[in-house]
């Protein structure tokens, strides 16, 4: 997002390595497709700047490729449903990797990213996980959009798997507990730091900081060197901090299903 280092920088992150072996050690047991909804903002407009704006590609493109490696049934869903906007930015030469050149290129792709669903036709009893990607609009979007608030809640009070990177994080403090606090006090959470804010010159564009708000509302909030792979598991939340860490995150839910299901799907080995 923003200005961002060469991806080779941080695209080879040693943490990643391990779990690569370790999923490819492991499989489940059982016949059925993993089935995972993916939620991508509906936000195109950056502010009042008259930039556009949307869903990073590369917190979209480089999940998608490892969930559909492991077998994963996906679908994609937006607030609005139909057609998902792109962030100009995360398409340029600076930004891009032969992921990334693979995801414009793929013509599924295309029209999956033509036709998403809209939010408030799915129930949490048909996916296994859900995924948010991040980019900057998301924060206009996600917080205030109760079709996937009343998701998510759901899909933790069933224990199911939620992953959200860089910005898709923004929901997280519009969402309560049973008991009426807010859902990331105590929780360990990472996302989109102060700091990144102000190298993509966003501070005072984008409604809140959501690293101070994640602190106000007292997540355990923890970062890394600005975007350098940083994530977090919290039980049965994984959360990225920014771009870099989309394969992780990715992997890292993967992994969670596999440890917590042994009557749940199957999933392959994840491709390296």
């Amino acid at each position: 997002m923003g200005v961002i280092p060469l991806h080779g920088i941080y695209s080879q992150s040693p943490k990643i390595i391990p779990l690569i072996r370790i999923y490819k050690r492991t499989l489940l047991q059982t016949s059925s497709s993993v089935k995972i909804l993916i939620v991508t903002t509906s936000h195109d407009q950056l502010g009042n700047t008259g930039r556009k704006t949307g869903a990073w590609l590369e917190e979209l493109a480089v999940p998608y490729y490892i969930f559909k490696g492991a077998g994963a049934d996906v679908t994609l869903a937006s607030p609005l449903g139909g057609r998902i906007p792109i962030d100009p930015r995360s398409e340029s030469i600076i930004a891009s990797t032969p992921t990334i050149r693979r995801f414009q290129k793929d013509p599924d792709v295309a029209s999956w990213l033509t036709h998403s669903n809209a939010l408030g036709t799915f129930k949490t009893t048909d996916f296994d996980m859900v995924f948010l990607p991040g980019g900057h609009a998301a924060i206009w979007d996600f917080p205030h959009n109760s079709h996937l608030i009343q998701l998510l809640e759901d899909f933790h009070r069933q224990d199911k798997i939620l992953g959200l990177l860089s910005y898709a994080a923004s929901v997280l403090v519009s969402m309560s507990t049973g008991d009426g606090e807010p859902f990331v006090k105590g929780k360990d959470l990472t996302a989109f730091s102060n700091s990144e804010e102000q190298l993509a010159g966003l501070t005072g564009i984008i409604p809140f900081s959501l690293e101070s708000k994640l602190v106000a509302s007292h997540a355990y909030y923890s970062k890394a060197a600005d975007y350098v792979c940083h994530t977090v598991v919290n039980e049965h939340i994984v959360t990225g901090q920014n771009p870099a860490s989309a394969g992780e995150v990715a992997k890292k839910m993967l992994l969670l299903l596999k440890e917590t299901s042994r009557n749940k799907p199957a999933v392959k080995s994840i491709p390296s």
